[in-house]
């Protein structure tokens, strides 16, 4: 217990020393006053670059920006999701004002048509003219409020791809207008939602009916997930549901787990190597980053060959490495190891051989390569 308590520790001292957040006042027309924000960039974040970043909105920012942000930053540091701007709007004297909707049809009213506006109108153009961001936008919300940032979803074209709904104090025809909309919305929506067995009971009760109504949507364009938890208050449910929420959503931009590999890639009946280029596309087709194949994906795809002696698309393994890293030896050798398994010796001792003018990764070695070519040399005489 001692040894993880000073790992916590030091893993926030880090965050706070690598990661400080940027305290800013956004003036509002909409709200007629003023909003205090925090603002965190990525650690490696720089005006010299053209490198951009989704963007994820917490609300309740008072008190739910340093939960999110840590989590971000430890996920984004490890590659398990993209770095991300994070933005947290402070609710603290204006909750109730914000989140106000209207009792005939549980839509947006008054002030809280104001909130609705602001979000949308200024906040998000604000940051998007302030900051390198991509059009990839989370919003995360919790009781009220994760029943507020359900009504972008609501709109024609969303603000928002992905919503992150903890423990939500529904309104009353919030359930039915989220099933309509979502059986139909014609683009990729991720939809996290969590409560658990120790939440405020008419909570609880209406987010698992509202779990059972989207649970039977069939749309593949809705990516939903769902968790309830033992033991979680309503108010300790986001410590245990934003790491959860952030793993669903960015599923693909992680690296090919164990999991992945044995209960999808060893299944397929297609060429792996598409499954991999195919994985990289839908990052940058979603998050808009062009995210470059990294080596532990390669090799699972390596090992998935192997295992299924599909030796042919080694081929197209070593073209695809050979575009992602050409100074490297990893394309070279998928490519010799082509020509080993598909009969053509003399091909494969030479593209061994070329290992010395390129650069070692991933454990693949100049020695290796050239051990290789001597054995072609030694088994065929050459």
């Amino acid at each position: 217990m001692t040894k993880f308590i000073t790992i916590l520790l030091l893993f926030f001292i880090s965050f706070n020393i690598q990661a400080q957040a940027i305290y800013e006042t956004l003036e509002s027309n909409k709200l007629g006053t003023s909003r205090q924000l925090k603002i965190l960039l990525p650690r490696g974040y720089s005006k010299d670059d053209d490198k951009k970043y989704p963007v994820i909105v917490v609300l309740d920012g008072d008190y739910m920006f340093e939960l999110v942000a840590g989590n971000v930053d430890y996920y984004s540091y490890w590659e398990d999701m993209p770095e991300a701007i994070i933005v947290g709007v402070n609710q603290v004297d204006s909750r109730y004002d914000d989140s106000m909707f209207s009792e005939q049809n549980s839509l947006p009213i008054e002030k809280g048509a104001d909130f609705f506006e602001f979000l949308g109108m200024e906040l998000l153009p604000y940051i998007d003219k302030t900051y390198k961001t991509e059009a990839f936008r989370v919003a995360i919300g919790h009781g009220e409020t994760a029943n507020f940032i359900n009504y972008y979803l609501l709109k024609d074209n969303p603000v928002f791809q992905a919503y992150v709904v903890l423990s939500p104090d529904l309104a009353p025809k919030t359930s039915d207008y989220l099933a309509e909309r979502l059986a139909i919305i014609q683009s990729k929506v991720f939809y996290y939602l969590a409560t658990s067995d120790n939440d405020v009971k008419s909570i609880k009760e209406k987010t698992e009916g509202l779990n059972t109504r989207l649970t039977a949507i069939d749309n593949k364009m809705m990516l939903y997930n769902f968790d309830s938890f033992v033991g979680p208050t309503h108010y300790s449910l986001p410590a245990h549901a934003i790491p959860k929420a952030l793993e669903s959503i960015f599923f693909v931009f992680q690296p090919i787990s164990k999991k992945e590999y044995d209960e999808t890639i060893l299944k397929l009946d297609t060429n792996p190597v598409e499954y991999l280029t195919e994985k990289y596309k839908t990052i940058k087709d979603l998050f808009g980053i062009d995210k470059q194949i990294l080596i532990n994906d390669f090799k699972a795809i390596e090992a998935a060959i192997e295992k299924k002696e599909n030796f042919e698309f080694f081929e197209d393994l070593g073209k695809l490495a050979r575009d992602q890293y050409p100074k490297a030896l990893l394309g070279h050798y998928y490519l010799a190891r082509f020509y080993e398994e598909t009969n053509e010796p003399k091909k494969a001792m030479r593209t061994y051989q070329s290992a010395y003018i390129l650069d070692e990764i991933g454990g693949i070695t100049k020695d290796l390569m050239l051990e290789k070519a001597a054995e072609i040399k030694a088994d065929f005489g050459y």
